[in-house]
């Protein structure tokens, strides 16, 4: 693997080199959209609860605001490095454009491991981080949301900081908040759900029937969870195979996702789930099964392992999950792949409606909420299939479609 470890800010600007080229974009727009506009980095002041004081460093990147404000999460990560803001910020305005949103993108983190902290601390850290931001982002600028290690209640605090500086309530500055802060329904299944409507168009181009087909779901976090569940209770499939962290369960006869979550609450872990075959990480990937889900971590699949997968339908849930080397691998071996700024762009769909219905002051169903993400991210699948038949003879994977769809708006 270490070969073939380049840096990830590198593959993302390779990315839309690549994209440009086979459009035959004007080279000075390229150029301008592998680099991002303007990057912030921050050093926060944490008074700890022992009265010791901490600095801890935080970062922001707005990568291209040219259709809109940018729009990106921001993790709480030890291992939290610029490099991987600015990758991240520009793959988000890829997946804006994928879909059509007037957004670019953008990414934000502080180096800390949360687990470390007190939720005292947890709550000066993040109102800290806004702080030190300050008009840096808004409503109109840079809109924030949570992402690793991130949840509601960090918004929450990061919202009423805001507020605080404007001198009045701000909700449409941060999205993923909770309902009563604004937070729109839909939200929290939205990743899931927007990467099974693709996955949905996906089958029916292929001829596949969802009843009954085998489901394998790589990472059990909400973006796992909500895939496995909505796929086994409203297409009929049989989700086999669900790993994390910490280990997996396999089982021929199917998994029920909610049964299985309840057990993961108490316990911590799937492991020893109904005495169930443990299977790893690297057995689910070769598992036979009609449909592939990674949804946990980068480079789930790379150039050594793209191989073992038998998988027909790759639905890319996580960001990066498959390393853009293992592409032409999976399509020679037959495997139709929904590349990550289309497969999980769900939840910056549903964000951006949140935004809509804050700056609106009106708030919709939950039945609307999915009625209008189901006809966004329909658009966007057939926009990214035409764009990959039209260019099949230029060799292209999937993840290339929807990079020159993203390139080809922004430009």
């Amino acid at each position: 693997m270490a070969g073939e470890k380049k840096n990830w800010f590198q593959v993302a600007q390779d990315r839309i080199q690549i994209a440009g080229t086979k459009l035959g974009q004007n080279p000075e727009i390229t150029e301008i959209l592998r680099n991002p506009q303007r990057t912030l980095s921050v050093s926060i002041p944490v008074r700890m609860d022992d009265g010791t004081t901490k600095v801890f460093q935080g970062f922001r990147c707005q990568h291209n605001d040219a259709v809109g404000p940018t729009k990106g999460g921001i993790r709480f990560h030890q291992d939290e490095t610029l490099e991987d803001v600015k990758a991240l910020a520009t793959l988000m305005t890829l997946k804006c454009a994928v879909v059509g949103l007037p957004y670019g993108g953008g990414k934000g983190g502080i180096v800390v491991d949360p687990t470390k902290l007190s939720t005292g601390e947890l709550e000066r850290l993040s109102r800290g981080y806004i702080r030190a931001l300050g008009t840096f982002v808004g409503p109109d600028r840079d809109v924030p949301a949570p992402d690793v290690n991130t949840t509601g209640q960090i918004m929450a605090w990061m919202v009423d900081e805001y507020s605080k500086l404007t001198g009045h309530n701000t909700f449409a500055l941060m999205t993923g908040k909770p309902l009563i802060l604004g937070g729109s329904l839909g939200r929290t299944a939205a990743t899931g759900l927007g990467g099974v409507y693709c996955l949905r168009l996906a089958a029916k181009k292929m001829g596949m029937s969802l009843k009954g087909a085998t489901v394998a779901v790589e990472g059990f976090g909400n973006v796992g969870f909500y895939a496995a569940k909505i796929l086994r209770e409203e297409d009929g499939a049989k989700i086999v195979a669900i790993t994390m962290v910490s280990g997996g369960v396999y089982d021929p006869k199917g998994i029920d996702p909610d049964d299985l979550k309840a057990y993961e609450n108490k316990n911590g872990t799937v492991k020893g789930y109904k005495g169930l075959d443990n299977v790893s990480n690297e057995q689910l990937r070769a598992l036979d099964v009609d449909i592939y889900i990674p949804a946990a971590l980068q480079n789930a699949i790379l150039k050594d392992n793209a191989k073992d997968v038998k998988a027909k339908i790759v639905v890319e849930l996580a960001n990066g999950g498959v390393n853009p080397d293992a592409d032409e691998i999976l399509e020679k071996n037959g495997a139709f792949v929904i590349p990550d700024i289309l497969g999980n762009a769900g939840g910056v769909t549903v964000s951006y409606f949140e935004w809509v219905q804050n700056n609106y002051g009106y708030y919709w169903s939950e039945k609307e909420v999915n009625e209008k993400l189901e006809r966004v991210m329909t658009e966007a699948f057939e926009r990214v299939h035409n764009m990959y038949t039209t260019h099949k003879a230029d060799k292209i994977t999937m993840r290339m479609a929807a990079d020159m769809v993203a390139v080809e708006r922004i430009g």
